[in-house]
């Protein structure tokens, strides 16, 4: 028996911005610990001591907070315990999950891990696969009240995993950080407040662009950038749309950065669509690595931290021209 996990590529870490939603669990890291889910509060009567990591950045998260999961899926991938290279060495695991999957999840071998705590916080949250879950007769931290498919975001997941492992100081220092380290980069870099950025990515199967409600547009707004006016119009309730050879314009600002999803980022420098949009030609644009793409779409306190050192520079560099 398998969960099946539908998630578009285009939609991988999508977003609501600015919206935390902390649950009713104590701020002291006290057990029992009660959290509020799109599935009605879920009680965790005592310190998790085996932690199975299911949602996108869940496993990464706990780590981060000093608590390894014995099981977790692998959403990047990496590959072998599905640790990026941004995660600090020291937090990093000392004995290998048990890899579960990541579209399938194996439900054998999560219930042979015999966990206490299932962390499934930026998922699908879809009922069935919750109620499947829920099956092993242990506490499923799902989707948060309000949040939808995978829009759960970095904050939100931050606050209910820190309160379900009784994490919660660490979660708030780690949040402070990430809030400190986009501050110091604003700040280092006046020139980037109120700049336009067009935010798009290159599939095998062509261009689309984020035009709203999706953490790299909230990553470049916490920069201190503004999404393009012109991506703006196109959005209507959507985060991403399809953007077809003819409309290569809309891509066109004060700033152009280009995510490659399941390509090589040099299929992008090389394509001559991507080169004829005006900020490209002009030498404005940033088409970020494979890692760096990883580390915006992780959406998790790390990755954003390794992605505001890494690409601020590469901004302030093509802005310069």
């Amino acid at each position: 028996m398998t969960v099946l996990l539908g998630l578009a590529l285009t939609g991988c870490g999508a977003s609501q911005p600015e919206q935390r939603n902390p649950g009713d669990a104590s701020s002291d890291g006290a057990f029992p610990a009660t959290i509020n889910t799109a599935f009605g509060d879920v009680t965790i009567p005592e310190r998790p001591q085996r932690v199975v990591a299911l949602g996108w950045g869940d496993a990464e998260t706990a780590l981060a907070l000093g608590v390894q999961p014995v099981g977790a899926s692998d959403w990047l991938p990496v590959g072998g315990d599905g640790v990026p290279s941004w995660l600090p060495k020291d937090k990093r695991y000392t004995t290998p999950p048990v890899m579960l999957g990541t579209m399938e999840v194996s439900m054998e071998k999560v219930a042979a891990l015999k966990p206490d705590l299932i962390l499934d916080t930026r998922a699908s949250g879809e009922k069935d696969r919750y109620d499947l879950l829920s099956r092993l007769g242990v506490p499923v931290v799902s989707i948060p009240k309000g949040a939808e498919s995978y829009t759960t975001t970095w904050d939100q997941q931050l606050d209910v995993i820190g309160k379900a492992l009784g994490k919660t100081a660490e979660a708030e220092e780690l949040r402070r950080d990430v809030e400190n380290k986009f501050a110091e980069a604003k700040a280092a870099h006046p020139e980037f407040a109120g700049k336009t950025v067009a935010i798009g990515a290159k599939m095998s199967q062509g261009y689309g662009a984020y035009v709203g409600g999706d953490q790299r547009v909230e990553f470049m707004r916490r920069l201190g950038f503004e999404n393009s006016p012109k991506l703006r119009e196109q959005a209507g309730e959507k985060f991403f749309i399809n953007v077809s050879p003819e409309r290569m314009d809309l891509f066109d600002a004060d700033l152009t950065m280009m995510f490659p999803i399941g390509i090589n980022a040099r299929a992008i420098e090389d394509d001559r669509l991507f080169r004829s949009v005006p900020a490209v030609e002009a030498g404005r644009s940033v088409v970020l690595t494979k890692q760096l793409s990883q580390a915006f779409s992780a959406g998790t306190a790390h990755g954003m931290m390794h992605a505001v050192d890494s690409v601020s520079p590469q901004i302030a560099e093509a802005l310069a021209k």
